[in-house]
C-alpha cells in the first residue's frame, strides 16, 4: 500500500487523550500539550508494519487505539508472535532496554491510532515528566514477565495447554463480552495462534475444530470467541478438554 492509504497523519490532538494514560496521567494539561506538540500522530490500517526488527530506533510510540502485534524472527527464519500490545501503552521503547535498534517488528493487528516521538527527546521525557520513567519501566517489567511465562509454557506444557493459555491470555488482555462468550477484540487467524504457541497451523486447526465441537470456542472469519473459559482453564491445568 502507499503511505497515503495505509497510514495517515492526523490533525492536532486534544490533551484529554493522554490525561488518563499512565505514563502521562500525573501531568498537568500544559505539560501534556508540550508532549503532544512534539508528537506525530497517525492512523494505520490493519496489517501495517510500524517498524522492523533490527532497524535504527529513531522514534518511540504510544498506541492510542487498536492493537499491535510484536513479532520476532528466529535464526532459522521462523516468525514468532511474542506479544500483543493493547491501547494505552508505549511500544518501540528501545531506549528503555538500552538499545539503539528495535528488538522486534511491530505490526498493527487492527486499525490503530499511534503517536510517536523522536528518540532524541526520550531523556528529556524521563527527566522532566513525572511518572513517565516509573510507568515505562513498569511496562517493560510486565512484558518481560509475560515472555518468561511463555518460555516456561513452551518448555513444560503440551500443545493443547499452550494454545488454551494463549486464548485465555488474549481474552484477559483484549476480550470483550458478546452474547456467545468473550471475543478476542481484534482479527486473529489460526496461523497467528500457531506462531504464538510454537506449533503448526495443522495442530491449531485440529484443536480449535475439536474445541468448537465441544462448545469451548467459536472461530470464524479471523474472529475467535471463548464460550467456556472454565474448561479452557482445566485444559491449562492438564485436565482433558474432551
Amino acid at each position: 500500500m502507499s503511505e497515503s492509504t495505509d497510514r495517515q497523519t492526523l490533525p492536532r490532538l486534544d490533551e484529554s487523550l493522554l490525561t488518563h494514560i499512565p505514563p502521562f496521567s500525573r501531568l498537568e494539561r500544559r505539560r501534556i500539550r508540550e508532549i503532544l506538540d512534539l508528537a506525530t500522530s497517525r492512523r494505520y490500517d490493519e496489517g501495517v508494519t510500524v517498524f522492523d526488527e533490527g532497524a535504527q530506533a529513531e522514534r518511540f510510540y504510544m498506541l492510542l487505539d487498536g492493537y499491535i502485534r510484536v513479532i520476532r524472527v528466529t535464526p532459522t527464519g521462523e516468525q514468532v508472535i511474542s506479544l500483543h500490545i493493547p491501547a494505552g501503552q508505549l511500544f518501540g521503547i528501545a531506549k528503555a532496554l538500552g538499545r539503539d535498534t528495535y528488538p522486534a517488528t511491530a505490526v498493527t493487528a487492527s486499525q490503530a491510532i499511534v503517536l510517536s516521538w523522536p528518540t532524541r527527546v526520550w531523556d528529556g521525557f524521563v527527566r522532566d515528566y513525572d511518572g513517565f520513567s516509573t510507568e515505562t519501566y513498569k511496562t517493560v517489567g510486565q512484558r518481560i514477565g509475560e515472555m518468561n511465562t511463555r518460555i516456561v509454557e513452551m518448555a513444560t506444557q503440551q500443545v493443547e495447554q499452550r494454545v488454551a493459555n494463549a486464548l485465555l491470555r488474549l481474552i484477559n488482555q483484549t476480550g470483550r463480552k458478546v452474547e456467545e462468550g468473550i471475543e478476542i477484540d481484534f482479527p486473529i487467524t489460526r496461523q497467528d495462534l500457531s506462531e504464538m504457541t510454537g506449533t503448526t497451523l495443522h495442530t491449531v486447526s485440529r484443536l480449535l475444530s475439536a474445541w468448537e465441537k465441544q462448545g469451548l470456542v467459536q472461530s470464524k472469519r479471523k474472529r475467535i470467541t471463548v464460550t467456556d473459559a472454565h474448561r479452557l482453564v482445566l485444559i491449562c491445568r492438564g485436565v482433558s478438554g474432551s
